[in-house]
């Protein structure tokens, strides 16, 4: 089941109160929250530090759900769970599902070994929605967000016509915002551009190819895949060669593999990504210290 903007037929009458906006994760919830601004708050169902691949929703998670005038998730692929939860909504409720959003530029997992070229990234449009086969680590790529807040504000502004000046200002303001911190962002990773680096798995294609890293490898390619014996020798054998700056650790998973990989290899060990944002203080800030704080980590290790 595809799970996209649902439109009404006809004019949806204005609502009493600001509508209830649930989100799945930290990123999704921070842009909503900025198109929000004052108006209202979205509600974050990821808990700090989860796994968003393998959440159980609380029966009050499952209600809020239930009871929301609006969803915004990033899609199945990335947090099934809550697909599952939306199925028990009443046709036609407003569900914004970012990935197969019209617009939004989408990557295959391994494109990120051609990482620093955007070629790989193609938009949705109206025939060709996401896939399994797609990277669900869309948010990465501040183009994408930027596309999204308007998507938000034209959505809120549907249901709430009454504010809908105020959603599209705030989303105006908040993508300018944006360009500051991608500017923000390519400055902290000076030091690393250029440099061969490999990641624990492949969650970094659009943030490389949006800022011109070069990520020659992961250990795991997917979110479910486990690494097999060929592709951990290759990997290893690149690593012995010299040709990896850094390998990088992430939250949620055993650093062990990442240590044994670097041993004897020269290539230095980062601080640990965190490409969903779980360990972060959830609110309005919270995309940009997503980004910056990935910038961060690379640029530290390359550095050091």
């Amino acid at each position: 089941m595809r799970y996209i903007i649902a439109l009404a037929l006809t004019a949806t009458p204005a609502l009493a109160e600001v509508p209830r906006v649930v989100t799945d994760i930290p990123p999704v919830h921070a842009l909503v929250a900025q198109v929000m601004g004052e108006l209202g708050q979205p509600e974050l169902l990821l808990a700090k530090g989860a796994d968003e691949h393998d959440f159980q929703l609380k029966p009050s998670q499952a209600g809020a759900v239930a009871d929301a005038d609006l969803v915004v998730w990033i899609g199945p692929g990335l947090t099934p769970w809550l697909g599952r939860a939306l199925e028990s909504r009443p046709e036609g409720a407003a569900a914004l599902g970012l990935l197969d959003a019209e617009g939004t530029l989408l990557r295959n997992y391994g494109d990120a070994g051609t990482a620093g070229s955007a070629a790989a990234a193609t938009p949705v449009d109206q025939d060709h929605r996401g896939d399994a086969g797609h990277d669900p680590h869309v948010w990465l790529d501040p183009d994408n967000a930027v596309l999204w807040l308007g998507l938000i504000a034209a959505e809120l502004g549907r249901l709430d016509p009454d504010n809908a000046a105020i959603y599209a200002e705030n989303a105006r303001v908040a993508r300018d915002g944006i360009a500051t911190l991608e500017a923000e962002v390519t400055a902290i990773l000076a030091p690393v551009r250029d440099k061969p680096l490999v990641t624990f798995h492949d969650a970094f294609g659009y943030f490389s190819a949006h800022f011109g890293l070069t990520v020659i490898g992961s250990i795991a390619l997917g979110d479910a895949a486990s690494p097999g014996a060929a592709r951990l020798a290759k990997l290893r054998a690149t690593m012995q060669a010299g040709d990896v700056l850094c390998i990088f650790p992430e939250v949620q998973y055993d650093p062990v593999l990442v240590t044994r990989m670097a041993e004897g290899t020269g290539a230095r060990i980062g601080g640990a990504l965190d490409p969903v944002g779980s360990s972060l203080e959830p609110g309005p800030g919270a995309y940009a210290a997503l980004l910056t704080g990935l910038a961060r980590t690379m640029a530290e290790c390359a550095g050091g």
